[in-house]
């Protein structure tokens, strides 16, 4: 997170500073500076009423000045000048006008005041530098006007100590000023952090708020699903036992049937089993939402359960005029999977294989032994579905209103169903469109 303070934004924020640190200085002067009467009283009595009115109306003039500078909005530096030379003439005429033992108490005075606002104030050094010129300049003009006595004795009763505290004071403000500056910067990038923050903050409530909302949307639409997988379910169960039943009825019946009609009812009651097995995995919604698939593992030859599949869709190739060639090794090679699903694999990627391809079109099969790996290719010679497209049919499992459009749509969800079982169960499935057609592979360990 990057946080920038705009020129706008500091300069707004050192004069609110300065401002403030003004304020201080203006009322403790218009509160302090009568009370210096008490010392007029005690050190020059014989003149304390007449600077005591001197006193009240420089303050009068500085609070009428300070509520015209903030009405106005005008650079307090100004005000700040303004009141330190109305301080300062004062000053300078009582340094220049009461007796040589009051001397040191006055220029202490005058020195209190240049340390005070020094201290206090916020403005450039220079400022300062400028407030102590003033302040000699006064000094000397009213020492040449009024003073009766020598410089040497004004500078040794009380002069040396006002030169060295308003030189060293004036050291003070420089140092102030870049520290109440780095403090405003630091502030507002903190501010300006802190409001990021929050509105991040808030953003992500909200953000959250959806993510509940829909999080409860989810859970809803599963248990839709679940209860959708239950009642197909058991309506496709039933269906199957008939199918099954009908079956049986026709195989004892098998005196009256030719051979072709035997072998047909063989290929219904393997189907069916299929089926069925494959209904009640639907049907164990726990194993469908689990992390790992099990299967019912067993040894089989691959190659004569390719060759049921091909031989099963050997008629649809047909009605869409497509040539299936047989390209499938004939010698037996032995897997350990399940041979259910493995085939339901096989049926996935032929049947979209046909489905998607045009007719007068050759598709090959082909298994062969590479490796020690059982080898399953589809060689689709015919236009270019795009690989692109592949990708998407491969990787995106699509909702059931998009896989029941009313056109036929190549993104559907057996060729991702063929690659999650083919990975489940320790396999590879690879594929490619290009120039030369459309291409699968299927890949399986075999066992000795």
């Amino acid at each position: 997170m990057f946080v920038q303070i705009t020129k706008e934004e500091f300069v707004k924020e050192i004069s609110k500073k300065a401002w403030y640190q003004t304020n201080n200085i203006v009322w403790t002067v218009i509160f302090i500076y009568p009370l210096f009467s008490i010392i007029d009283f005690i050190f020059a009595y014989s003149i304390w009423l007449q600077f005591f009115i001197i006193r009240i109306i420089t303050d009068l003039i500085i609070l009428a000045l300070y509520s015209f500078f903030q009405r106005k909005k005008y650079n307090y530096r100004i005000l700040l000048h303004i009141t330190y030379l109305l301080l300062a003439v004062t000053s300078a005429v009582l340094c220049n006008i009461v007796d040589i033992q009051q001397l040191n108490v006055y220029y202490l005075l005058f020195s209190a005041i240049i340390l005070f606002f020094n201290l206090q104030v916020f403005w450039e050094p220079i400022n300062s530098v400028l407030e102590a010129l003033i302040s000699l300049v006064l000094l000397a003009i009213f020492f040449t006007l009024l003073n009766q006595y020598t410089l040497d004795l004004v500078i040794s009763n009380g002069g040396q100590f006002f030169f060295v505290i308003a030189l060293i004071s004036c050291l003070v403000p420089g140092a102030r000023y870049k520290i109440i500056e780095r403090d405003v910067r630091s502030q507002l990038l903190i501010g300006k952090s802190n409001e990021q923050l929050k509105s991040q903050n808030h953003d992500i409530n909200e953000k959250n708020n959806i993510i509940d909302a829909q999080y409860e949307q989810l859970r809803k639409l599963d248990n839709q699903k679940n209860s959708f997988i239950n009642i197909a379910g058991h309506d496709l169960k039933n269906l199957v036992g008939s199918i099954i039943m009908s079956n049986s009825m026709l195989k004892d019946e098998d005196y009256r049937l030719s051979t072709d009609q035997m072998e047909l009812i063989g290929y219904i009651a393997e189907a069916s089993e299929k089926m069925q097995y494959l209904l009640n995995k639907l049907m164990d919604v726990k194993e469908i939402e689990s992390s790992e698939m099990k299967f019912n593992l067993e040894t089989f030859d691959i190659n004569t359960e390719v060759l049921h599949v091909f031989k099963g869709l050997t008629e649809t190739a047909q009605m869409k005029n497509i040539h299936l060639i047989d390209n499938i090794l004939k010698m037996p090679l032995y897997v350990n999977l399940d041979k259910v699903f493995s085939g339901q694999v096989f049926q996935n990627l032929l049947s979209n294989a046909i489905k998607f391809s045009q007719t007068n079109n050759n598709i090959r099969v082909v298994t062969s032994l590479q490796r020690q790996k059982f080898v399953f290719e589809i060689i689709d010679e015919g236009i270019a579905i795009g690989q692109e497209e592949l990708d998407t049919m491969f990787n995106k499992l699509k909702t059931l209103s998009e896989a029941s459009e009313p056109v036929e749509s190549r993104i559907g969800l057996g060729l991702s169903i063929a690659k999650l079982m083919t990975q489940e169960m320790g396999g590879e499935l690879m594929y490619r469109s290009d120039d030369n057609g459309n291409y699968f592979r299927v890949e399986f360990h075999t066992v000795n």
